[in-house]
């Protein structure tokens, strides 16, 4: 079995928020509570994006409970840059302006995030839907954690043995691949791929994407086996 991110994360997409749990740790625990509630042992994860933090602290919290973990392109380190507008996002001290603009900013974000693949309308519909009135702002406790959960998540990196495939994209102009670099220089059980793509590269390079997640899979579903 695997489960994947955001699918599993409250306040992401259109699923109900949350803010007790919207930090990478407490999202990471969470992960394991969702997997007791459906009866599952052991599973593969995917974590892109802010599910990147969150699941290495699920692996550190439970490392006999997945087979593999994919993450890539999201947070790494608080020492390490973030681009825009994610930085913005992490340090602004008033957000009431991102509460009152949530559609404005994310009309900005998609047009930033994927100016050489436009998105498909119902694409671009589905993202301003789910984070339309207070839901962005809400949203963005998440990675306004960053500086106090980053610095947590480095000091149990060397202890995770799961095995786990850091995506890294290339072009990424929000979180740049230095942060990839820095997990897997961190993870004893690691491997990194930089793909010429930009920060959500699933959506940009989706059959790259899927042949990496299946062969980490593959590899390590006969591994355990054995």
């Amino acid at each position: 079995m695997f489960t994947s991110w955001p699918s599993t994360c409250p306040a992401s997409g259109r699923s109900q928020g949350r803010p007790d749990v919207l930090t990478p740790r407490a999202a990471g625990a969470f992960v394991h509570r969702i997997l007791d509630a459906l009866g599952l042992d052991k599973v593969h994860i995917v974590g892109p994006d802010i599910g990147t933090s969150a699941s290495l602290f699920a692996a550190a919290q439970r490392p006999d409970r997945f087979h593999s973990v994919v993450i890539g392109s999201g947070g790494a380190s608080a020492d390490l840059k973030l681009g825009e507008p994610l930085a913005g996002w992490v340090s602004e001290p008033d957000i009431s302006w991102y509460e009152q603009n949530a559609h404005t900013v994310m009309q900005a974000t998609l047009d930033n995030i994927f100016p050489a693949t436009p998105l498909g309308e119902h694409v671009r519909e589905d993202y301003l839907a789910s984070y339309a009135g207070r839901r962005f702002a809400e949203s963005m406790r998440y990675v306004r954690s960053y500086p106090t959960e980053l610095k947590a998540l480095e000091q149990v990196l060397p202890a995770i043995r799961t095995p786990v495939r850091i995506i890294a994209p290339e072009r990424d102009q929000v979180v740049p691949p230095a942060h990839g670099e820095f997990l897997a220089a961190r993870l004893p059980n690691s491997s990194l791929d930089i793909v010429g793509a930009g920060h959500f590269v699933w959506e940009e390079a989706p059959q790259t994407y899927a042949s990496l997640v299946l062969d980490w899979w593959d590899r390590h579903s006969i591994e355990t086996e054995r």
